[in-house]
């Protein structure tokens, strides 16, 4: 397993659609692990697409359950997700590994249904809600070369440096 480097906005790879995912072999296993592990490596991370990473393929992982009190299915490996409904909407604060320096308010569905393949290609079916939600829409927009900036309510108003600590002086 490795720590994968993570790509930054503007770089144009970023915007590449992905392809989808045909075979279930041993690249496909190290590309997943090494997500996984970049994705635990970065401060708060709670999810990671496959072409944050330079590859271009329908591949993210989703794991929320490091969050308190937020209703989750554990992480996730979604290979070749589709949203099949969606519903209600609502704006929060949003940020990306591959944005490093800003959140944005975005909008996005409330409660969605999901279908993708697993690791082993064998088709899951999963009702998600709330923040969970929202982080694998966030991830599968990826797949489509979006960022939450292409989705920002307005980019005057809703865009926000991150603020950054220092250290204290001991």
């Amino acid at each position: 397993m490795s720590i994968l480097d993570i790509l930054k906005y503007p770089d144009p790879r970023l915007k590449n659609p992905s392809e989808p995912v045909t075979a279930f072999d041993e690249p496909l296993q190290t590309l997943i692990a090494d997500l996984e592990e970049t994705m635990r490596a970065g401060p708060g991370g709670v999810g990671i697409a496959a072409p944050q990473v330079g590859e271009c393929v329908r591949v993210v992982m989703v794991d929320v359950s490091s969050k308190p009190k937020i209703k989750h299915h554990g992480c996730l490996i979604l290979v070749n997700p589709e949203i099949t409904a969606w519903d209600g909407y609502a704006v929060a604060r949003e940020g990306c590994m591959s944005v490093p320096d800003y959140t944005g308010n975005v909008i996005r569905a409330v409660n969605i249904s999901l279908k993708a393949q697993n690791a082993v290609g064998d088709t899951q079916e999963y009702d998600m809600e709330g923040y969970e939600a929202r982080a694998v829409q966030h991830e599968m927009d990826h797949l489509d070369g979006l960022l939450f900036l292409d989705r920002l309510v307005s980019r005057r108003h809703d865009l926000f440096r991150r603020k950054t600590y220092q250290k204290k002086a001991q």
